[in-house]
């Protein structure tokens, strides 16, 4: 018998990253979670590295609009180009295209793009700081570059980078001005002019604290944006992705309606008059009675096969009415269990309370079962020697209850996901290949969305959204119960 795990309270919403090696010592529930999202992180692999090219280009294109600011001003203020910060200035910009040409060759041979990326925006909070220190230190107009580094930072590294980023620039920064303002460093440009020695320790210890700060801030703004138009990614591919299977699926379900209307008609016939030849046949034929139930229970099958086909063609919304998720879960995860008679395959639960969805139970009860079912046999064909499918709720953005079936069985290959919900679509030898099909087609029937997420020899996970309605008024909360 498996066993059955119930845990009411909030599910976990995120899952760290780790390396492989790592998972191997983890739970079978968890390693299966952090390998679907290390599957779905990979959708924002090849657009890392297009902004990764356009990083390195923009340093390029910086390295020469610095060259070519320093020859305009050297004309303009008819300066000699043999001067100390001018010929700093020439030999950091030829430093910054050598840089950026360097960049380029390394990015195909380098597979760790994370830390290549964060290794050249420590390069560029050095070459600001030079910048900086070069055109007047304290007096600089350029210390709003740093802001700039903190911006690429939170694009690439999110929120961890962009901080560790603007920690850097504070650090570099008040140490320059520390030690510009004790005499140890002399900046090139007007030094005796608009050097520290000019302002009061006040106004000094104010545009340092200002321009800390500001680091800080645009590291957290930006990241928190860089954040959202992730998930605003995530979220839009799903959508095309459903939208795709929707129009092919209404597409297959009106040819099929009639061809399934057109079998069972003949079909209900045929059943009856089976029927009355088989009462006839119990007394006189015993080899015909035995041939007439293998007739009879083929039949049944054919026409169970039928009424899928057709559920799967026309779905209907049933007998609506508001449903509390939870309850509905345990009664159906205590009869699979119940069912499959497998002790090696442990049934496991994290139920958010007081989620209310406007579904018919029977038809969540199918869908429910049909995805449980998958997971078990997915489970059969891995050959692990302990298996675990995990049923989650949650409430989710805009108005909508999750619910997600996770398994660690054999998974399937990026080919087949695509292709899961098309009728009779199947890898198992004596399946039908309507169970899934059916399912989609009944969760579109309530407005719903199902998205799939699975890597090959890790496992699969189902995820379902419902629209959440209110609770009834004569229904208590979980809090008055």
């Amino acid at each position: 018998m498996s066993r059955v795990f119930i845990i009411v309270g909030s599910p976990r919403s995120e899952f760290s990253l780790m390396p492989k090696e790592k998972t191997s010592s983890l739970p079978p529930g968890e390693r299966i979670a952090i390998s679907v999202v290390d599957a779905t992180m990979d959708l924002f692999a090849q657009e890392f590295s297009r902004r990764l090219k356009w990083l390195i280009a923009l340093r390029a294109m910086f390295g020469l609009f610095l060259l070519g600011s320093t020859v305009a001003f050297t004309r303009i203020k008819k300066f000699s180009a043999a001067a100390d910060p001018l010929i700093l200035l020439y030999f950091l910009s030829a430093f910054i295209l050598l840089l950026s040409l360097a960049y380029a060759i390394l990015m195909l041979f380098i597979k760790r793009k994370k830390l290549f990326t964060f290794v050249q925006l420590i390069m560029d909070t050095f070459i600001v700081t030079t910048i900086i220190f070069i055109t007047g230190s304290f007096s600089s107009v350029f210390s709003f570059l740093y802001l700039i580094v903190v911006i690429s930072a939170c694009f690439f590294l999110l929120r961890k980078g962009g901080m560790i980023i603007a920690a850097l620039c504070s650090i570099q920064y008040g140490l320059m001005i520390d030690l510009e303002y004790y005499g140890i460093l002399r900046p090139f440009e007007m030094a005796h002019i608009f050097g520290v020695a000019s302002y009061s320790g006040p106004h000094i210890l104010y545009k340092m604290i200002v321009t800390i700060l500001a680091c800080f801030v645009v590291a957290f703004l930006t990241s928190l944006l860089v954040e959202q138009e992730q998930r605003a990614k995530k979220e839009l591919w799903a959508m095309r992705k459903h939208v795709d299977r929707v129009e092919r699926m209404a597409a297959i379900g009106e040819m099929a309606a009639g061809l399934a209307h057109e079998i069972k008609n003949p079909l209900a016939a045929l059943t009856g008059a089976i029927e009355m030849l088989n009462s006839e046949l119990t007394f006189f034929d015993p080899d015909g009675a035995r041939l007439m139930g293998i007739v009879k229970r083929e039949t049944k099958r054919l026409n169970t096969l039928v009424t899928n086909f057709l559920l799967f063609a026309r779905p209907q919304r049933g007998k609506a009415q508001s449903v509390l998720l939870d309850r509905v879960i345990r009664d159906t995860l205590d009869l699979f269990e119940k069912g499959i008679n497998e002790d090696w395959i442990v049934c496991r639960s994290v139920l958010a309370p007081n989620i209310w969805v406007d579904v018919d139970p029977e038809y969540l009860r199918q869908i429910l079962w049909n995805l449980l079912l998958n997971a078990a046999d997915a489970i059969r064909d891995s050959g692990r020697k302990e298996g675990v499918i995990t049923v989650t709720t949650a409430s989710a953005r805009d108005h909508l209850a999750a619910i997600e079936v996770a398994d660690n069985g054999c998974g399937m290959p990026e080919s087949d996901m695509d292709a899961i919900f098309n009728p009779f679509f199947t890898t198992k030898p004596k399946g039908t290949g309507l169970g899934l099909s059916v399912v989609h087609r009944l969760v579109e029937a309530y407005g719903g969305r199902i998205d799939v997420e699975s890597l090959q020899g890790q496992g699969s996970r189902f995820s379902l959204f419902l629209e959440k309605v209110p609770a009834p008024l004569d229904q208590p909360t979980a809090l008055e119960t």
